[in-house]
């Protein structure tokens, strides 16, 4: 008996454990993500890891400085490219497309 509770203790923790892990969609490339960055956002944005560099447009945040964001999350990535911005052209991408620019804007969090 006290087995089996152990076990399923053991079993819960670790399911919570994982749940509570970022984990990005399976199609996310952050190499992919780097090249549609380069294409789609390097004349706004600067997409690299450099925390310092400047953006094109002043008022464009770095890629860098986004990835850093207590806020950003892949969700918030997410749902941020899925929707219209004053400010910002009105790109339509498909979701693994998205999927991999949030892959790859998350990347820079760890360098």
């Amino acid at each position: 008996m006290r087995r089996a509770l152990l076990s399923t203790l053991v079993f819960v923790c670790g399911a919570m454990a994982a749940a509570s892990q970022p984990t990005l969609a399976q199609g996310a490339d952050p190499a992919a993500g780097a090249r549609l960055a380069q294409e789609q956002c390097a004349a706004c944005h600067a997409v690299g890891a450099d925390p310092h560099a400047k953006s094109p447009n002043a008022d464009a945040p770095s890629f860098a400085l986004v990835a850093h964001m207590p806020s950003t999350t892949e969700l918030s990535l997410k749902v941020f490219l899925r929707s219209s911005h004053k400010n910002m052209p009105n790109f339509i991408l498909p979701p693994e497309e998205i999927d991999s620019v949030a892959s790859y804007i998350l990347s820079l969090k760890k360098k």
